[in-house]
């Protein structure tokens, strides 16, 4: 059993990619660009909010001005509309609780805007579950690097070997590879279950209840 657990936000607990996408898309229209298609979501998250606006621009012949000012426009939207269709992945919320019962504690890492994960995750599962709940900040790197987990991990007081990252993309893996941790794949969100093996996940789950017992013991 692991004494704590350090999950990636999106895409692992919850289903955040149609307000992700609205509130891109809302910011391309007011540009002048198309909105790009839903599917098409999937693959520019999980690496920062510059780095999405900056997918979504890729094939827009947009110019960095443009990527700055889609940046700010989606900052805005997000806040205004970030809970909209967001929803916890199916039996999230019963694990948290039950992992916190257990006196295992949670954390999270994710590379949205530390503002933005801090909302969500109490919008979302209340005070007092997490320990820990880290998004991007400034002059910190952003996952892959391990800064973000070397700094949960002295919150937390938690040797490496007591601690597991979950998270649903290939960043997850490699971010728990360079911490020098344990990684679990989550293969409900974002990214297929295939790129999580392939990035060298320790263990897979395909459900909450198969994370819990990963977890768990």
């Amino acid at each position: 059993m692991y004494r704590a657990v350090i999950f990636d936000l999106d895409g692992t607990l919850l289903n955040t990619i149609e307000d992700l996408a609205d509130a891109v898309n809302s910011g391309l229209e007011t540009l002048g660009y198309k909105p790009q298609p839903l599917e098409k979501f999937y693959r520019f998250v999980g690496n920062g909010a510059v780095k999405l606006c900056t997918r979504a621009l890729a094939d827009c012949s947009a110019n960095t001005d443009d990527i700055s000012k889609l940046h700010e426009l989606f900052s805005e939207n997000y806040r205004k509309h970030c809970t909209d269709k967001t929803i916890p992945y199916e039996g999230i919320k019963e694990m948290l609780v039950s992992l916190n019962e257990k006196g295992i504690k949670l954390a999270v890492a994710s590379n949205k805007p530390d503002e933005f994960t801090k909302s969500l995750i109490t919008s979302y599962f209340g005070d007092g579950l997490f320990s820990s709940v880290h998004g991007k900040r400034e002059g910190r790197s952003t996952k892959p690097s391990p800064d973000i987990v070397n700094d949960i991990l002295k919150e937390l007081d938690i040797e490496k070997d007591d601690v597991v990252l979950a998270g649903d993309s290939d960043v997850d893996i490699m971010t728990a590879e360079n911490a020098g941790i344990d990684s679990i794949g989550c293969t409900w969100g974002f990214r297929p279950k295939e790129e999580l093996a392939s990035a060298g996940a320790v263990y897979l789950a395909d459900s909450a209840e198969k994370l819990q017992k990963i977890i768990a013991g």
